[in-house]
């Protein structure tokens, strides 16, 4: 295992601390393990909180500032955040109007916001849970029950965050966010297996001509293990998936997503391939992300997240956001 690190029991940590060091618009717990925005919550705006397992920068910490999250929890590697640091990130951005928790549907996450959320209650903070569950790949994996939650994940904290921006109460911004996972779907292709630090080894064994179609973003078992094929054939059956269960017609907006470890010119290369397969079925890609934005380690693979736009959802989109990973309109 090669990795620039000191040891695997400091890792989170001590990264958290480069996060501190790199980026003066965050405010960092690093004992605790939050990320705030500086300066406090803003009376009378709904917060946004999300978090989950490390391992997948720059989810989340890296979408926290104007625009999108008020507060992010990372876990260890690949697990879950624990109830406390939910609860203290939701005090944190507790500006009165109430608290969003986006949440990926991982068991874990899931259990331990819901006590988060209960504690908060017991403070008076109200707090409502949005579960992103857009993963066509597998139902009941060995994470989560039912579908998990993956790429639309950026989608809601995008769209949900500029909603809160602007002041719409918590009803209103948690309704957005379940239209936007409702909308999206996704579904993630693994070529090489990640190293979580404390295991040492990979998480799974893939051989050179495998690929792993149907991936978890902890490398958790696909549909199935097949030959790799070319990039035109890996795009059509990433979208042959999503387009069974949404219909791809329309204006979208389309996330191509590396793992961790797959070049960009790789990346683009998948992007143009989405690109044709929709366009070759009456649909317009009117956005897009191409890039790192929810990863596994250093994994290499793609995922392709699909969401059907409609008019405010794409106001909501191209509206400012200053975040370390994302950022336009300021």
């Amino acid at each position: 295992m090669k990795k620039l690190i000191n040891s695997p029991e400091t890792v989170v940590t001590e990264a958290l601390a480069g996060v501190a060091a790199a980026h003066p618009s965050l405010s960092v717990d690093v004992e605790n393990k939050v990320i705030t925005r500086a300066g406090g919550p803003r009376p009378g705006k709904v917060g946004l909180v999300s978090g989950g397992g490390s391992g997948h920068e720059p989810l989340h910490g890296g979408f926290v500032g104007y625009g999108m999250l008020d507060a992010a929890c990372p876990g260890e590697v690949f697990t879950s955040p624990v109830p406390d640091q939910m609860l203290a990130a939701t005090k944190a951005v507790d500006g009165g109007a109430g608290v969003l928790h986006v949440v990926k549907n991982y068991t874990g996450d899931v259990l331990n916001f819901q006590m988060a959320a209960e504690m908060a209650a017991d403070d008076g903070i109200e707090v409502v849970p949005v579960v992103i569950n857009d993963d066509v790949a597998v139902e009941d994996s060995l994470y989560t029950a039912g579908r998990r939650g993956t790429g639309a994940t950026v989608f809601v904290e995008k769209i949900a965050g500029a909603l809160a921006e602007e002041g719409a109460g918590l009803a209103v911004v948690a309704a957005t966010a379940r239209e936007v996972n409702e909308r999206s779907r996704s579904f993630g292709v693994a070529l090489t297996s990640c190293v979580v630090p404390a295991a040492g080894k990979p998480t799974f064994e893939l051989g050179e001509a495998e690929a792993e179609l149907g991936i978890g973003i902890h490398g958790e078992p696909g549909r199935t293990r097949a030959t790799l094929t070319p990039a035109k054939e890996l795009a059509a059956v990433a979208l042959d998936a999503i387009s069974a269960d949404l219909p791809v017609g329309g204006d979208l907006l389309v996330m191509v997503n590396g793992m961790g470890g797959t070049p960009l010119i790789e990346l683009y290369l998948m992007f143009n391939e989405v690109r044709k397969y929709l366009e070759a079925r009456g649909g317009h890609v009117a956005r897009n992300l191409v890039g790192n934005y929810i990863t596994s380690l250093e994994m290499q693979g793609f995922s392709v997240t699909v969401c059907r736009l409609t008019d405010e959802l794409t106001r909501l989109w191209d509206a400012p956001v200053d975040t370390p990973a994302l950022r336009w309109g300021r």
